[in-house]
C-alpha cells in the first residue's frame, strides 16, 4: 500500500519539501526557545529596595527564580523569602538560601545557582560589589547611585570595561531611562522640537527621611551601617543617594557631562549625629555655556517639587517625575506635545531589558552612564561642602577622595559624625 502525501494539489514536491523543512526548523526553534534555561537570581541587600527589585523582576520575567539572598541581617533575608514565596510561589527556590554579615555578598557570588545578582545595599558598597560580581561571572542589576566618591567612580569605569570584555550585563536602577514619557521627551528634544537646548532647571525636593537611633552597645560600624543614610561614606548624602534620578535625567538630555559645578546648601533639621545636609543648590555648567540650575532638599513640612524643565531656543519641555508625564510648549506658551508615563512600568522594564539582553546574547552594559551621573551628583556635593568650584576633570581624574573605611569589620571604631562646613571642609 502506498503512503498518501499531504502535499496540496498543484504544489511541486520540491517546494513542498522545502517549505516543510522550513516549518520544521521554525518549530524546532520555538521548542528550543521554550526550553531556555532558567536564570537564578540572587539579592544582595534585602531592605525595601531589594525586596522591590526582586518583586519587579519576578513579576515581569518568565523563566527566572529567586535562589539566594544576602544581607547584613539574616532576618531581612528571611522576610524577602517569605514575601516572594507568597507573591510568586512558582518562582522561588524550595529552600531559603541565606547569607548574613559583612562577607555575605561573597558567599552569594560563589553560588553556582546564581546567574543574576541584584545589588541593592547602601551605595557605599556598590563599586566593590560590582567589581566582585563581574569577576565572578554574574550578570548585574545595580541600584543607583553606583559610587559616592571619585575613587568609586574610577573603580566603576574599570568594572564597565571588564563587563564589556566578558559579555557580562550590567543594568542600572535609573528607571527614568525606561519610562516612556522620559524616553519620548528626549527623542523629541533630539529631533529639534524645542530648538537648540539652552539650559534647564531641575528639582528633587521632598520631605524628611528616616533616622534610626543608636542602640545600647552598638559599635560605631554597626550603628553607621544600620543608620546608613546619615553617613556620607555609605549614602553620599541625599543629593547622591536620591536626587541622582533627576541629575541622571538632565545629564541624559544634555548628552554629555558638565564642565564644572558651583553651589551651596546647608542643614537645619537633621538629627544630632547625622552628617547629612538638608538642601543643595547647584549650578552645573555644560559645554556651550549652558547652565542647569539644580535644587534638592529634604525638609519636613516643606513643599515637594520633583521634575525637570528643559529650555530651548524654540520652546520648553517639562518632564514630570513619577506619573506626571511630559509636555512641550512652543515660544507662545501653547502646548504642542504630551505623553503620559508610568513609573511602576519603568521599574519592571529595567529588569525585563536585563533578562532579555542576557537571553539574546547581547548583554546590556550601562555602568558608565550611571557612573557618570553619580559623579555629577558627587561633584555637586563636593562643591557645596567646600564652597569651591569643582571641575569634571578634577573630580574624575585628580581628586583623591576615597570615603570607604579601610579594613571594615562589624566592630570597627569609626570617626564621629562631623557635617561639612564650606570654607572649612577642604577639597580633596
Amino acid at each position: 500500500m502506498s503512503l498518501q502525501s499531504n502535499r496540496p494539489a498543484g504544489v511541486p514536491r520540491r517546494a513542498f519539501v522545502a517549505s516543510s523543512a522550513a516549518a520544521l526548523m521554525v518549530h524546532s526553534s520555538l521548542a528550543a526557545a521554550a526550553e531556555v534555561r532558567e536564570l537564578g537570581i540572587g539579592v544582595i541587600g534585602c531592605g525595601g529596595r531589594g525586596s522591590g527589585a526582586i518583586n519587579d523582576s519576578l513579576s515581569i520575567n518568565e523563566g527566572v527564580r529567586l535562589v539566594a539572598t544576602a544581607d547584613l541581617q539574616p532576618e531581612k533575608c528571611a522576610a524577602v523569602w517569605k514575601a516572594m514565596r507568597e507573591a510568586h510561589p512558582h518562582k522561588v527556590a524550595a529552600t531559603d538560601t541565606i547569607a548574613a554579615g559583612l562577607d555575605a555578598h561573597r558567599r552569594l557570588l560563589e553560588d553556582p545557582a546564581v546567574d543574576i545578582v541584584l545589588l541593592t545595599t547602601s551605595p557605599g558598597f556598590r563599586p566593590a560589589y560590582l567589581r566582585e560580581a563581574v569577576a565572578a561571572g554574574k550578570h548585574v542589576f545595580a541600584e543607583k547611585p553606583v559610587c559616592v566618591d571619585p575613587a568609586g567612580y574610577r573603580s566603576c569605569l574599570e568594572t564597565h570595561a571588564a563587563a564589556v570584555a566578558t559579555n557580562t550585563a550590567i543594568v542600572a536602577g535609573t528607571q527614568y531611562r525606561r519610562q516612556v514619557n522620559y524616553v519620548g521627551a528626549v527623542e523629541q528634544i533630539r529631533q529639534g522640537a524645542i530648538g537648540d537646548v539652552i539650559g534647564a532647571t531641575a528639582r528633587y525636593c521632598g520631605g524628611g527621611i528616616w533616622n534610626r537611633p543608636r542602640e545600647e552597645g552598638m559599635s560605631d560600624a554597626a550603628y553607621q551601617l544600620t543608620n546608613w543614610m546619615h553617613f556620607i561614606w555609605l549614602s553620599g548624602d541625599h543629593i547622591v543617594e536620591q536626587a541622582v534620578h533627576n541629575i541622571d535625567a538632565f545629564n541624559w538630555v544634555m548628552g554629555e557631562n558638565p564642565v564644572s559645578a558651583f553651589g551651596s546648601g546647608g542643614r537645619f533639621t537633621r538629627p544630632e549625629g547625622s552628617e547629612m545636609w538638608d538642601s543643595f543648590s547647584i549650578d552645573y555648567e555644560y559645554p556651550g555655556d549652558r547652565t542647569v540650575s539644580f535644587k534638592c532638599r529634604q525638609i519636613p513640612g516643606a513643599a515637594a517639587d520633583v521634575g525637570n524643565v528643559i529650555y530651548g531656543s524654540e520652546g520648553e519641555c517639562h518632564i514630570g517625575a513619577t506619573n506626571a508625564g511630559s509636555r512641550i510648549f512652543n515660544r507662545r506658551g501653547e502646548q504642542v506635545w504630551e505623553l503620559a508615563g508610568s513609573i511602576a512600568d519603568a521599574y519592571k522594564q529595567e529588569h525585563k531589558d536585563l533578562v532579555d539582553s542576557i537571553r539574546a546574547g547581547t548583554p546590556i552594559v550601562e555602568l558608565r552612564q550611571v557612573a557618570d551621573s553619580s559623579l555629577v551628583a558627587v561633584m555637586g556635593r563636593m562643591a557645596a561642602y567646600t564652597g569651591q568650584r569643582v571641575t569634571w576633570t578634577f573630580a574624575a581624574e585628580e581628586s583623591k577622595l576615597d570615603l570607604f573605611p579601610k579594613d571594615l569589620t562589624w566592630e570597627s571604631s569609626l570617626p564621629a559624625a562631623e557635617f561639612a562646613v564650606p570654607g572649612k571642609t577642604k577639597l580633596v
